[in-house]
């Protein structure tokens, strides 16, 4: 399938009354859905997976873990983390976010979508890179509880 069948998709599928579309052949798997642009899809960690994986970790690293949730894209696009080439970055791991501050931006169909924090924490890992093609529900970045010292 090339990009411009892709696009093709996209664009019937953006004039079509349908609300969500799954969509895989041999070489592709495409999920487009309407939610609203800057919904941010929330996904709890599984307590018992990291316990499992962490083993012996101490209790603070375990509570972490359990409060950390992911962002994960509400729309197939272009992910960018900063608004322009030469900008800042909207965040870095590490840094503190608010509910509802820009996170990045993914660019669908030449629209700029800025997608927001679902609440405040710390940035714990970003999991795709600038200028990747991301997928719908594909995980951006883990966000985790704000540990104070």
């Amino acid at each position: 399938m090339t990009i411009k069948e892709i696009q093709n998709i996209i664009k019937e599928f953006e004039k079509s009354t349908l609300m969500h579309l799954e969509l895989e052949t041999k070489d592709v798997k495409i999920k487009l859905s309407k939610q609203k642009q800057n919904e941010i899809i929330e996904e709890k960690i599984d307590k018992n997976q990291h316990t499992k994986a962490s083993g012996h970790a101490d209790d603070k690293n375990k509570l972490n873990k359990e409060d950390q949730t992911y962002i994960k894209s509400p729309l197939v696009g272009t992910f960018y983390m900063q608004s322009t080439p030469n900008a800042k970055p909207f965040v870095q791991v590490g840094q503190k976010v608010k509910k509802g501050q820009v996170v990045c931006i993914i660019e669908a169909m030449k629209i700029m979508n800025e997608i927001t924090s679902p609440y405040t924490g710390v940035v714990k890992s970003i999991e795709v890179h600038n200028k990747d093609v991301i997928g719908y529900d594909q995980v951006l970045m883990t966000i985790g509880e704000v540990v104070e010292k």
